[in-house]
């Protein structure tokens, strides 16, 4: 179980470092006028650049309060890329792939903020971790 949380976490921080790294590239080129504007791909965009809005936390000096701000968006972020393979994406291996992805990160955002006693409901505009 240890073994899976640090393989865990170092994928999160592999997977946050690529995602800033995506969106300062297209920031910075602004390529997103170049980039295929088919619906799957506006909606990853929409749903990368919410995460990454959302992810800009006040650090509260409160190490787990800011890892569960973190984590919720990161995690909703793949929920919602997850949904746009579901509703566009034809490969069935890659469909259950993102079914998967949509079941366990629900239940790590309910688990992260079940540790920290926070509310589970789902609001959409929410920043992580108030």
């Amino acid at each position: 179980m240890q073994r899976r949380r640090v393989w865990t976490a170092s994928a999160v921080l592999i997977a946050c470092a690529i995602a800033a790294g995506y969106t300062l590239f297209i920031a910075k080129t602004g390529l997103t006028q170049r980039l295929d504007r088919s619906p799957p791909s506006i909606e990853n965009d929409a749903a990368m650049s919410t995460m990454m809005s959302r992810m800009r936390i006040k650090p509260s000096g409160d190490a787990d309060r800011d890892f569960v701000a973190l984590m919720v968006p990161h995690h909703q972020g793949a929920i919602e890329m997850a949904q746009t393979e579901m509703r566009h994406g034809h490969n069935e291996q890659l469909r259950r792939i993102a079914q998967e992805i949509i079941v366990t990160q629900q239940q790590e955002i309910t688990a992260l903020r079940l540790a920290l006693g926070t509310p589970l409901t789902h609001d959409s505009t929410e920043r992580g971790i108030k």
